[in-house]
């Protein structure tokens, strides 16, 4: 099964590598089996297809014009200090981005409040989300699988469950208070240890997996936008 697994991944690498570019991506996106890459990409990713399915089809050119917007999206938030960028694939198949922050960096163990360094990096990161209103936002808190002092370990999953889903919160309470319209962020969500990106079993994983990710996806006027070849 083991062996099964990598052979997988290794035909998945292989196939996303041969797609060259993100624009050549977002343009096999929106195909019968250009969604069916998005999905390996996504995966391979830990992206959880955030956004809601549209209605009506998304053909290739589409998803090469949104593929070429996300690439600027996601240039501009290379450049968010603490942050890491990466390209993911959304409910639709289509390029989106995830942007992670360490918690370690927005939170003092334990608390949910932003401390300063973290201020700085989302009042950056503000600006992204501010110069491209036509890309839809979720927000999603995660932690590590560590227990808390005195609790069992039913307890201590809703412990860090709550305690995700409170620092969710607090980046998009402070992202509305820095100009972001309400509209614009469409869920946040607290997972709790859901969804692990790291072995929890070291300190260097639990570290990883301690974390608030962003999406910034294709809005429904983007898509229509870029249906109507005006989306630039």
């Amino acid at each position: 099964m083991k062996k099964m697994k990598m052979l997988t991944l290794g035909m998945c690498l292989a196939m996303i590598v041969s797609c060259g570019s993100a624009t050549k991506n977002g343009a096999l996106i929106g195909t019968g089996g250009g969604a069916l890459l998005g999905a390996i990409i996504g995966k391979v990713a830990g992206n959880t297809a955030v956004g809601a399915a549209v209605g009506t089809a998304v053909g290739a050119t589409t998803g090469a014009l949104i593929g070429k917007h996300m690439d600027k999206v996601k240039a501009q938030a290379q450049a968010v200090e603490n942050a890491k960028v990466e390209s993911v694939t959304d409910a639709n198949g289509l390029q989106a981005v995830k942007v992670s922050f360490d918690s370690g960096i927005l939170f003092a163990t334990g608390s949910s409040t932003l401390q300063a360094a973290a201020k700085n990096s989302l009042a950056q990161f503000s600006n992204v989300l501010k110069t491209n209103t036509d890309a839809d936002v979720a927000i999603q808190g995660y932690t590590d699988n560590a227990g808390w002092k005195n609790s069992t370990a039913e307890q201590s999953a809703q412990k860090n469950l709550n305690l995700s889903q409170q620092r969710a919160d607090a980046v998009s309470n402070y992202l509305r208070a820095l100009g972001v319209s309400p509209s614009q962020i469409k869920s946040v969500n607290g997972y709790g240890e859901a969804n692990p990106v790291a072995d929890n079993s070291t300190a260097a994983g639990k570290a990883l997996n301690r974390r608030v990710e962003v999406y910034l996806y294709a809005s429904e006027a983007m898509i229509n936008a870029a249906n109507a070849g005006t989306l630039h």
